[in-house]
This record gives C-alpha cells, structure tokens and sequence, in this order.
C-alpha cells in the first residue's frame, strides 16, 4: 500500500497553498507577496512554510515587527534593583483595608494562612528544621518580589485589578505584619528595593547534593507494574481544594 501511494501523483490537501485555489482561500488575509513567500517555502505536498528555512532567517513574511513601546509593555519584572516599579505609593493602614476585601479569605485575617492557602506571616527560623515555613518574612529576599508578584498574580480570583497605588500599600502592610517595616513606613519605587529582608543573604546558588543519592537497579528490579500511588497532595490535604473560599461566596455556601 504505501509502495502504491509512493509512486502515484499526489494531491495537495484542500486550503493548503497548494491545492490551486490559494488566491480563493487566503484573499483578505494574507497578502498576494506574503502568499507566494509561503507557497515557495512550502514543500510540494503542501507543507507549510514553517517547516522549511525561511528566505530571511527568522522572519515567514507573517504578522508585523512588534515595536519598542509594544515590547516595553510586557516588561514588567521588578528586579531587586526595583527597576520598571511605577510612580505611586501606599501605607499599611491604606493596605489593611485592601487586604480584608481582597487577601483575608485565602491568606487569613493576620496573613497566617486559611483554607490551606499559603501563609504571608511567621516561620522566621524555622528553615533550618525539619518543617520550613516559606513565608514572605522567613523567606523571600527582596521586598521588590512582593510588589511583582502581587502586581502579577494577585489576588488569585482577580489578577491584574489592583492599581499601583493599591499594590504599594498592600506591599507595606504585608512587610509590616512581619516586623520588617514600620507601621508608618510608605512604599514606593524608591523605598521598597531598599528594605534589607531577613532572609536576603541566607540563599546558597552552589547546591553540593548530587542529583540523586539511589543506586541505579541493574537487575531484578522492581517492575513498574508493581508500583502503586498510595497518597498525593491532595488526599494529604497539602494543596489548596480546586475551588477556593471566593466560588462558595457566589454560590451562597
């Protein structure tokens, strides 16, 4: 069968830039010089021109060059540095109001944690034991991580609603609720990259663990077949339920 198929004429498949009715298919949307671009750097069966090497590496004749302003809208990671924070500010107490609507559901009323979402407050020395409690004050090393990371993903029902004013003051009351902070402290884009976090120079880059400490087994080996997941994160009650406080607030629950 595939010797038949092999030495008969094959037909380009119906919409491929090859099937004889490509200025049909594609008028509108792709441009006439666009189109024969494709269809040369296709393949005779039809074969889209991203499988071949385009004429100019990198570049297929499709879409458009993104420019300066449009890539700087997606630069929004706040280094330690604090570069690309916006203008504004916030103080703990703006923060606390923002934080009982928007953070207390998940993260409990004193950031210690509720519905086994992470907790923001304590853990301070415990790292070193046999349970580590990562929290913003006993773990994180830069105060900047904070802005970004609520500027980016929170809060987790809603991300990407909070203004930068907003952000600030929840930056300052989550560093106060930890001690690191004053009370009367402002955050803003100058203020924050100099907060000096507990945990700033407890990270080590040079792990000297080896990737693994097992044996590889050569020979009457234990047959994948055998094994047997017994427990998983969830049936441990170690992981968030799917559905979190917020879904049985609209549902009435």
């Amino acid at each position: 069968m595939l010797g038949a198929q092999a030495g008969a004429a094959q037909t380009p498949p119906p919409g491929s830039p090859h099937d004889g009715n490509a200025a049909k298919n594609y008028a509108g949307i792709v441009s006439k010089k666009n189109l024969q671009i494709w269809r040369a750097e296709g393949d005779g069966d039809g074969t889209l021109a991203h499988d071949k090497p385009a004429t100019k590496p990198g570049y297929y004749g499709i879409g458009a060059v993104p420019s300066a302003a449009q890539i700087a809208g997606w630069t929004i990671a706040v280094p330690p540095s604090g570069a690309n924070l916006p203008a504004g500010s916030g103080t703990a107490a703006a923060g606390a109001t923002i934080y009982a609507s928007h953070c207390a559901m998940c993260h409990g009323g004193f950031g210690e944690g509720a519905h086994n979402y992470p907790a923001l407050v304590g853990g301070v020395g415990s790292l070193g034991g046999s349970s580590p409690q990562k929290t913003v004050g006993s773990y994180w090393p830069y105060a900047t991580t904070v802005w970004d990371y609520i500027n980016r993903a929170m809060p987790f029902y809603a991300p990407h609603t909070l203004k930068p004013d907003e952000v600030y003051a929840l930056t300052s009351y989550i560093l106060n609720m930890n001690g690191v902070t004053k009370s009367n402290w402002v955050a803003d884009a100058k203020s924050v990259p100099l907060v000096k976090m507990p945990n700033r120079n407890a990270f080590n880059w040079k792990d000297p663990r080896p990737v693994t400490h097992n044996i590889a087994c050569m020979k009457n080996c234990v047959s994948p077949s055998s094994i047997k997941i017994t427990s998983n994160a969830v049936t441990m009650n170690l992981t968030p339920r799917m559905t979190g406080p917020v879904d049985h607030m609209k549902a009435g629950q």
